[in-house]
């Protein structure tokens, strides 16, 4: 089967066509005509198996086609909202449809005029959503098609009654899909809430464990540590070509452009990219002409190049199907791969909840460099410097610390700070935390998971 058995709209087809879609996954072969056909759907999918494109294609069409005029799609953050904005947006643009992404952090006003002007797909966050209808400021919105994505997500991340707020303000006469990577109860409660007479889909296999080949490792470090962490371990490593994941655009970009200055082999792949760039830069990852390629997921879905021995997580991954379809792209026809994530210390949480619900074993690991600090270090403590008020107390300070001249005093300071910011890293020039460090996090996390615990079982016995 191919994209051409669905005959989409000519305009939709082409963006088809320029993204290079060629087969339909699994999860848009199953959905696409039930969708097309009118029926409100529950989709089991994880992230990765192509299920924007499995709603986001039959939306566009019956937009082509003037069916409909207006689609809403819900998401739980905001960088998963641009994310899909980006990919509708660019399946779409050859008809002249256009996106808008709505979530918290930045003005109303643009986003409320363009509602008004009639744009006609909205990727919305659901605090933002929810205060634009409280508000009454988007009463013209009036989707015949909404989209739930990432349900399971937005459950755990506590926007279970901010969904079942919002959908009280849509139409009742609407085309409503849900799509969700696990079915927790909460959310068939939802879906039987929200859906009428529900068509229900699952592609969810044996893909939501890691694969036993790949060797995974973790270097928890501190944020002023990443780039040079990245670049120590491309150095160190011995690869054919790998992959390095980041979670924004424009972090792809800069990346990129630091491996580059560093002398190494580098591009970047993300989806403000113009097509012909992107076609370009894969070709040359595939003939080696390029070895490491910056990505973020979004634009790597799809991507099948041979010979991938690394991937690197120059972040953690928003969640952990994301975590199991990036490092999948290594460890291929029974090959050994490497799976390497960097991880700070306010993510290590994050980290322990990828290996708990993946089944990842994943080794800590350190990077010995050979002492002094790196340039990052320095700007960042020059610039605490200059931000740093005066403290009040600093005359009495001065005054205990005078049988010290002025550079000794000086040089004392600044190592002083030196330390603080490396602090933990087991000395100069070592990248990464060691385990006695990471055991009292993980100590501490456990504690809190059982805290959590004995809380929800107290709430549950007082609400019986």
């Amino acid at each position: 089967m191919t994209f051409k058995d669905f005959d989409f709209h000519k305009e939709i087809a082409k963006g088809i066509r320029i993204a290079g879609f060629k087969e339909p996954s699994p999860i848009q072969k199953e959905v696409i005509p039930l969708i097309i056909e009118g029926h409100d759907l529950i989709g089991q999918a994880h992230t990765g198996t192509g299920k924007t494109a499995a709603f986001g294609l039959p939306i566009l069409d019956m937009l082509a086609r003037e069916e409909i005029t207006r689609a809403l799609i819900i998401v739980p953050t905001r960088e998963l909202a641009t994310q899909v904005s980006d990919e509708i947006y660019h399946l779409g643009r050859f008809a002249g449809i256009r996106t808008l992404e709505i979530y918290g952090g930045v003005g109303y006003g643009r986003q409320i005029a363009l509602i008004h002007k009639g744009t006609q797909v909205i990727v919305a966050t659901p605090g933002r959503l929810k205060d634009l209808y409280k508000k009454g400021k988007i009463d013209v919105l009036n989707p015949e098609v909404v989209v739930l994505d990432e349900a399971d997500e937005m459950l755990d991340m506590g926007f279970l009654d901010d969904i079942k707020e919002i959908f009280e303000y849509i139409p009742q006469n609407r085309q409503t899909l849900l799509f969700s990577a696990t079915m927790p109860e909460p959310i068939k409660q939802l879906a039987d809430e929200i859906l009428y007479e529900p068509k229900f889909i699952s592609v969810v296999g044996d893909e939501a464990t890691t694969n036993n080949v790949i060797d995974q490792r973790y270097y928890v470090i501190s944020e002023t540590q990443r780039d040079e962490a990245i670049v120590k371990l491309l150095e160190h490593e011995t690869y054919n070509k790998c992959l390095i994941f980041c979670r924004m655009k424009r972090e792809v970009d800069r990346v990129a452009q630091l491996l580059q200055e560093q002398g190494f082999n580098a591009a970047g792949l993300h989806g403000d990219m113009e097509q012909t760039d992107r076609d370009a830069a894969i070709k040359a990852f595939r003939r080696n002409e390029i070895t490491v390629m910056v990505a973020t997921d979004v634009a790597a879905r799809g991507l099948d190049v041979k010979g991938v021995t690394h991937v690197f997580n120059y972040h953690i991954p928003f969640d952990p199907q994301s975590y199991v379809h990036r490092i999948g792209r290594t460890g291929r026809a029974g090959k050994a791969g490497q799976a390497i994530t960097l991880v700070s210390t306010e993510e290590f949480r994050e980290l322990m909840r990828i290996q708990k619900e993946v089944g990842a074993d994943m080794r800590l690991e350190t990077i010995t460099g050979e002492g002094g600090v790196d340039e990052r270090t320095i700007e960042f403590v020059l610039e605490a410097l200059e931000e740093t008020a005066i403290h009040p107390e600093i005359d009495r300070v001065l005054a205990a610390l005078a049988h010290l001249d002025q550079a000794t005093f000086i040089k004392k300071a600044l190592s002083y700070m030196l330390e603080q910011v490396q602090g933990g890293m087991g000395g100069e020039g070592q990248i990464g935390f060691d385990q006695d460090s990471v055991d009292s996090m993980m100590n501490a996390y456990v504690t809190e998971q059982k805290q959590t615990t004995k809380s929800n079982t107290k709430k549950r016995r007082r609400r019986r």
